[in-house]
């Protein structure tokens, strides 16, 4: 909104040029949503804290985690809000890909916010139904994979349903129709495993806060002529607006992370980690990086990998690959205490997302 009204504002006012640049806008829209989450973040979590709502923990979780029993939770209300405002104070909002990223995190959040409600309401610690949680993830997914399926009919020069291999410059196959099913598989994904990162204090938003920076910088390469051709990207002029997007995230979990760093003051539910993960797939979509997604979010990746690898492995062996999963649990009863865990981790996802970065040029 600002955006346009600075547009008009050119002409009287040559300062507001600026506004025209998207690295400006995307470090102004960082900087809205850091302070706006610092601003709120009180307030919320009083108010959470008035209405009672409090993490319920599992009885099969790690004992330890029964001190963290009625910590305020839902706070992804505010991540949600410190992402969205921004963007829609700072991006161009003609673009439609800011449009598809705002509907995608919304309805995501929506989904984790009905499992949140069940869970605190309802008393009932696992929310959702798995088939239920998993039918409207799908039901997004598909939406989202038919608006890029119809859009790369109707503007070919933005949209695709091409797929590019890291590593491999001549490996761009066309998926056509089948790209819609691809959507949805990639965007169940990425959701789900944000949504099982969020086990510890600070894990999910600190690994999601290096995974948006990382995806900020390729969107930006991606919507630049010279360099999307330099590192031989599928070159995309309206995708320069996802950046906004990135950068309004990367503020919003600086800002979350100062309230649910460890010890956490509040936790921010499935409605921030669905909707956070829903995010990170749309935008690994609209910038054609689809696949740089498994890279950008290694750490996501892995731990929802250990979850299928523990459970295929205890139907069929009727063995245990970790002694608990998520992975980060199987490290808790190791002996790690929590705050090393949540470093390293970070410190392997800033690796995963420097190494992805580093590829750019291996092509």
């Amino acid at each position: 909104m600002l955006y346009h009204l600075f547009h008009v504002l050119r002409g009287e006012l040559s300062v507001l040029n600026v506004t025209r640049y998207i690295t400006f806008r995307t470090a102004v829209a960082s900087l809205t949503a850091l302070f706006l989450v610092l601003a709120l973040g009180p307030w919320m979590i009083e108010r959470l804290r008035r209405l009672q709502i409090g993490q319920h923990i599992r009885e099969e979780g790690p004992q330890a985690h029964k001190a963290k029993a009625g910590t305020p939770t839902m706070g992804g209300v505010l991540i949600l809000v410190g992402v969205l405002v921004p963007t829609l104070l700072w991006a161009d909002l003609t673009n439609l890909n800011i449009w598809i990223l705002i509907l995608s995190t919304i309805a995501y959040g929506a989904v984790g916010f009905a499992d949140d409600y069940i869970k605190v309401v309802k008393q009932r610690s696992l929310g959702l139904t798995a088939r239920r949680k998993l039918f409207w993830q799908f039901a997004i997914g598909l939406a989202v994979g038919i608006a890029i399926y119809a859009l790369a009919q109707a503007e070919p020069k933005e949209y695709s349903t091409r797929v590019q291999f890291p590593f491999f410059k001549q490996l761009v196959p066309d998926l056509g129709v089948f790209y819609v099913l691809f959507a949805v598989w990639l965007l169940t994904l990425s959701s789900n495993a944000v949504n099982l990162t969020d086990g510890l204090d600070g894990l999910a938003i600190g690994t999601t806060l290096i995974a948006a920076a990382a995806f900020a910088g390729l969107a930006y390469v991606t919507s630049h002529f010279r360099f999307s051709e330099y590192l031989d990207l599928l070159h995309r002029p309206g995708a320069g607006e996802v950046t906004v997007f990135c950068g309004a995230m990367v503020g919003a979990s600086i800002g979350f992370l100062w309230w649910n760093c460890y010890p956490a003051q509040v936790f921010m539910g499935d409605v921030g980690s669905l909707a956070l993960g829903g995010a990170l797939g749309t935008v690994s979509i609209l910038i054609k990086q689809e696949l740089l997604l498994f890279l950008v979010g290694g750490l996501f990746m892995i731990e929802a990998f250990s979850v299928m690898l523990q459970v295929a492995s205890f139907r069929l062996t009727g063995k245990r690959v970790f002694r608990m999963s998520p992975l980060h649990h199987h490290f808790e009863l190791v002996g790690w205490k929590e705050p090393q865990i949540i470093i390293r981790f970070w410190i392997v996802a800033f690796v995963f997302a420097t190494f992805t970065l580093m590829t750019l040029k291996l092509r």
